[in-house]
């Protein structure tokens, strides 16, 4: 049995609502993975030889979900994350059965709530000291707040592999002890709340602003490994491709985080077994565009819902789409999220957890 570990914030969670499925069949590109995700019946697939246990999603950080993979692994029953595709396309690819233990809480930084243990404790800056001096802080109980939650999602995470890995058939009942199991691979697929914590990582306009997140990252490759007993373990990062190409054009803070991300695979130490994986290029530069110009239309579609006495979401939708042209608002539809979500848009997350798959298919290491 191959084991894949999948772990990261957010978005490894998924809020890429089953509703956005039919976007994927309006553009050639995304198409064919339709057929994959759906049964001739129009189904959500369930998978034959793919097992999942996920905790993280279920609406606390401890609840485990477990079963065949099919949809519903997300952020909620009705939200799909990477391991969707990621596990339609392994079982393609591999004759071995496969288990995915997927480990994500949406919120948490690499700095603080996956901090690796090898990477010491939280380092204060002298901006953060200076802000509590400033607001009149008991800074000795902020202190102390932050050691307590620091590692945390890292040691929720390898406890939660480890039991998994202790007891697989509690999660496949057709688990043959007698063949074994390898850990295949692992991807991590994290970064917002890191990209954003200004207090944290200095001058983060600057192309070395971001070079913590590169060093923290490094240990916790090494921890991981070292912690689930797996060495040559295959690691793949999920580069943060929020804001597609532009965020890498305008050459600010979002080019400087993907360059910390991805230098970590160039390290000489983990080249050929650490992979760097860019998901921008599967953003969609006019659904953003159009989820965007929503904002602008709210107020009045609130006025005149209030007018109508009428503030259901169905009233309001058929005010909003007023708003667009017929082809705008069907398009509209593949997004169910946020921007920070990858606009909850299967069209994007669909791309994306079969390319975790393809880089760890193409690194396979030779036995």
């Amino acid at each position: 049995m191959k084991v894949f570990i999948l772990a990261g914030q957010s978005n490894m969670q998924g809020h890429v609502n089953v509703s956005t499925f039919d976007s994927l069949a309006t553009d050639p590109k995304t198409a064919p993975y339709l057929k994959e995700m759906r049964t001739d019946d129009g189904k959500a697939k369930v998978c034959d030889k793919v097992w999942i246990s996920s905790i993280g999603c279920a609406g606390d950080d401890t609840t485990e979900q477990k079963g065949k993979l099919t949809t519903g692994f997300g952020a909620s029953t009705e939200c799909i994350g990477p391991e969707f595709t990621f596990g339609i396309t392994m079982e393609k690819a591999l004759k071995e059965p496969i288990l995915i233990i997927k480990t994500s809480w949406g919120g948490r930084s690499l700095h603080t709530d996956f901090r690796p243990p090898s990477a010491g404790p939280y380092v204060w800056s002298d901006f953060e000291l200076a802000q509590f001096k400033e607001r009149g802080d008991d800074i000795a109980k902020n202190k102390a707040e932050k050691m307590e939650s620091t590692g945390i999602a890292y040691r929720m995470m390898i406890a939660h592999v480890n039991k998994v890995l202790g007891d697989i058939k509690r999660v496949v009942p057709e688990y043959d002890e007698k063949q074994g199991y390898e850990v295949a691979g692992f991807v991590w697929f994290q970064g917002f709340n890191d990209f954003v914590s200004d207090w944290t990582y200095d001058k983060r306009e600057e192309p070395g602003g971001y070079k913590m997140y590169s060093d923290l990252l490094a240990h916790f490759i090494r921890d991981v490994r070292k912690d689930i007993k797996a060495p040559k373990m295959p690691f793949v990062i999920g580069v943060m491709g929020i804001d597609g190409k532009k965020g890498d054009r305008e050459r600010g803070p979002m080019k400087h985080f993907r360059d910390a991300q991805a230098d970590v695979a160039s390290m000489r130490e983990f080249k050929g077994n650490v992979i760097a994986v860019p998901t921008a290029p599967y953003w969609d530069d006019e659904l953003q565009a159009l989820q965007e110009r929503m904002e602008t239309y709210w107020p009045a579609v609130d006025a005149k819902v209030a007018e109508e006495k009428d503030d259901s979401l169905e009233n309001k939708m058929k005010h909003m789409a007023k708003n667009y042209k017929p082809k705008e608002w069907e398009k509209l539809k593949g997004a169910s999220n946020a921007g920070y979500h990858y606009l909850g848009a299967a069209k994007i997350m669909a791309p994306i957890g079969k390319a975790f798959a393809d880089a760890l298919i193409k690194n396979r290491p030779t036995k």
